[in-house]
């Protein structure tokens, strides 16, 4: 009798080796997988993914099983950071380890590049695990994000009572300074600042603002529900709420954020609606955002608007490696 062949165990192989073409099954069940779970279309997205990887500019790892590409992962370099922009492994072979195989196969590479001290990671398609652990977890701190979803066709979204003189105007791309420091000044010392580094300055802000507004990770950005406020009395900016597209009829919510100085005066709230009216408005018939877990004020205040949290995620970063 001829001997049993063992099944070869699953591989990591660089994604350089392989074509897009190689790729097209698992993205297609990435996409329905987004579109599906949290009403995000991914195509642009994985287009780009198909892109860069036929010509081979693309850092990552793909997870090989009995032949077939189960999994992929991609990371970037900015600056003195890196960055794990997106992994998906194949429902029917997923497991946390074959996920911790990928984010090892990233952190390994990043970790030896000179002058990066830092690494960061929001993977949404990894389902939040109390207890689970992060690889290289001496140098990792794990954080749970709500993705948070609200039916803007039985929303109500009267006006409420802000309890400020202020006036609102729509986004512009002059007011990105302005901006850049009302973020840096919102999140100082707030566990965000932790997640991203890009929160702690008016320099890191402004990055940050470009990529949503130019880059279509976050969707589409939306300037009709993007606006911001500003006091009557002294002109100062005291508050944003930015909006993009992700789906012909779904909105997201890319930021919101207010100065400490006028924190639970209903600046928040107003914005939040006005920007949530301006996508229903423009047809769309939900929205999302995104809140990090122990951030309950925001979470109270985005489910008495009508969020309701669809499922977590985790948020990874690695220091002092």
């Amino acid at each position: 009798m001829a001997a049993r062949l063992q099944p070869r165990p699953p591989e990591v192989v660089d994604l350089r080796r392989l074509g897009a073409r190689d790729l097209d099954a698992l993205l297609e069940e990435e996409c329905a997988a987004w579109i599906g779970e949290l009403a995000w279309d991914f195509e642009k997205s994985a287009d780009l993914v198909r892109r860069f990887v036929d010509m081979r500019a693309l850092n990552g790892s793909a997870l090989i099983d009995d032949d077939e590409v189960a999994g992929y992962m991609y990371w970037v370099l900015e600056e003195e950071k890196g960055l794990i922009g997106d992994l998906y492994v194949r429902r029917a072979v997923r497991t946390p380890a074959l996920e911790d195989m990928l984010i090892e196969a990233a952190l390994e590479p990043i970790m030896m590049t000179p002058m990066v001290t830092r690494i960061e990671s929001q993977l949404m398609m990894i389902p939040w695990e109390r207890g689970r652990k992060a690889p290289r977890e001496e140098c990792a701190a794990l954080f749970a994000r709500n993705f948070m979803r609200i039916d803007l066709t039985r929303a109500a979204l009267g006006r409420g009572h802000v309890r400020r003189p202020i006036y609102v105007e729509k986004w512009h791309d002059h007011y990105t300074d302005d901006a850049a420091a009302l973020i840096a000044s919102a999140y100082a010392g707030h566990i965000d600042s932790r997640i991203n580094d890009q929160y702690r300055s008016p320099a890191g802000a402004r990055r940050f603002l470009h990529n949503i507004v130019q880059y279509p990770g976050c969707g589409m950005f939306f300037r009709p529900a993007s606006c911001v406020a500003f006091d009557a009395a002294t002109g100062r900016m005291v508050g944003a709420s930015l909006a993009s597209i992700v789906a012909p009829d779904t909105g997201h919510i890319t930021q919101i954020c207010v100065s400490p100085a006028v924190r639970g005066t209903g600046i928040g709230h107003e914005l939040l609606r006005q920007s949530l009216a301006a996508l229903r408005e423009m047809g769309c018939r939900g929205a999302s955002l995104t809140v990090t877990a122990a951030n309950e004020d925001a979470v109270k205040l985005y489910e008495r608007v009508g969020f309701r949290i669809v499922r977590q995620f985790p948020a990874y970063v690695w220091e002092g490696f």
